[in-house]
């Protein structure tokens, strides 16, 4: 994302920047900036009527207009990087009421200008921090597999999108051998040319700028098989590139050839030591931590909103190894208050308490961990027991004070009754 003009005031908040997004990851980072009541104004094609006749008729034609619109909702297609803006018209022109309803549609290389209702609060500017930076390219590149079918994945810092499926027919071995090695030596070449057209490996070899790394799991021996196709392909056809390529490639065991399957490839310690610098192995590696303290039931990992608010209350998520793990969509929640809540949890734990605060995608298989959990998850540097219990002793508090309550005018009625007889 190029940042074209920043007129925030570092004092209150208040103020806009106007952006720029240039690949489509950026269109992640506007998905996570833009949020309900923010006013955006970008440029759209509309319809308008541009002629009426005496008699009532109207012609119309499409024109490139500038809208500006308090957002109502948003929408991104992950798998076409297209993100919708929905919202209602908040300053007037030529063309368009107020008030009006109308859908902005983000694109490449075409500005946007975001202005925060209620401020830029410090989840926002780390956000717009995040997507102005440089080199927001694709990490890893990885393909799971199993016998006729595979998944090719391009995980960033932010996402994992599945890029494309490849099917191919492979009858059974009883069925004969030639048929059988032909149908797999389609799907291995099929694979291969499907998978450089994403890649998109340069015509010379730049140890400079190093294409990434390629991770391929299946089951049993299914992707070792397939390096050793691309190796003998690279070699038989002289292509260097592909050769040194193959030094980058790396081998896992996976479960299956589906999507699902590649979370438990990414867990791999194997693997992690040898990606150990990317953001998404860190934050699996945080999760996994995470798991193995539930395992373990000594009371230092916590998950659920009210859990972890009152473990960063008790000072828990602090120095000393505390990790508050939170969703980004927590931050695109359509109450304002709710955002507020966890943006000052957020600055609580970072600010005050100095512990560490890990914001996970959640389109990232790491941050869909996440959010089955709730969203919210911490690792606390001292043991507190009973978090989940607090609630229930409340209910029995207010319930025993309920019951005083109401026995109280009784008990006055009672006493009115007896003043009577007397």
């Amino acid at each position: 994302m190029r940042l074209i003009k920043n007129n925030i005031i570092q004092r209150d908040g208040s103020g806009s920047v106007t952006l720029c997004p240039e690949v489509p990851e950026d269109m992640w980072h506007a998905y996570n900036l833009i949020r309900p009541t923010d006013i955006l104004r970008a440029n759209t094609i509309r319809r308008v009527v541009t002629k009426q006749s005496a008699t009532g008729t109207t012609s119309s034609e499409r024109m490139h207009v500038t809208l500006t619109i308090r957002v109502k909702s948003t929408d991104f297609d992950t798998s076409a990087g297209q993100l919708h803006i929905s919202g209602i018209v908040a300053s007037e022109n030529q063309h368009v009421g107020l008030g009006q309803h109308h859908t902005l549609d983000l694109e490449l290389h075409r500005n946007f200008t975001l202005e925060k209702a209620d401020g830029w609060d410090s989840i926002a500017i780390e956000i717009l921090k995040e997507s102005v930076k440089t080199g927001n390219t694709a990490q890893l590149w990885a393909v799971v597999m199993q016998e006729g079918l595979a998944n090719i994945c391009q995980i960033t810092e932010h996402q994992t999108i599945h890029r494309q499926a490849v099917t191919v027919a492979i009858p059974h071995k009883r069925s004969g051998t030639s048929d059988y090695e032909k149908a797999v030596t389609k799907f291995h070449s099929t694979l291969l040319s499907t998978l450089l057209r994403h890649i998109e490996l340069p015509s010379t070899p730049s140890p400079s700028n190093p294409p990434p790394p390629l991770l391929i799991a299946s089951p049993a021996f299914y992707a070792a098989n397939f390096l050793k196709y691309i190796k003998e392909t690279a070699t038989s056809t002289n292509n260097k590139v592909l050769l040194s390529y193959c030094s980058t490639i790396l081998t896992a065991h996976a479960s299956s050839g589906h999507m699902s399957a590649l979370a438990a490839a990414l867990a791999s310690p194997a693997l992690r030591s040898k990606i150990t610098d990317a953001k998404y192995a860190r934050e699996t590696a945080l999760m996994d931590r995470f798991y193995e303290l539930i395992r373990k039931d000594d009371q230092t990992a916590w998950y659920g909103p009210k859990e972890v608010e009152r473990a960063v209350e008790k000072g828990g998520v602090g120095r000393g190894g505390g990790v508050l793990l939170i969703s980004d969509s927590l931050f695109r929640s359509q109450d304002v208050r709710t955002r507020k809540r966890w943006v000052s949890l957020v600055d609580r734990v970072r600010d005050v308490e100095g512990g560490e605060v890990r914001v996970l995608s959640s389109l990232h298989e790491s941050g869909k961990r996440l959010e089955a959990l709730g969203g919210i998850a911490a690792i606390l540097t001292f043991p507190i027991p009973d978090l989940d219990e607090d609630d229930e002793d409340d209910a029995a508090e207010d319930g025993g004070q309920g019951e005083r309550d109401l026995l109280q005018p009784l008990g006055n009625v009672e006493r009115g009754v007896e003043q009577l007889e007397l």
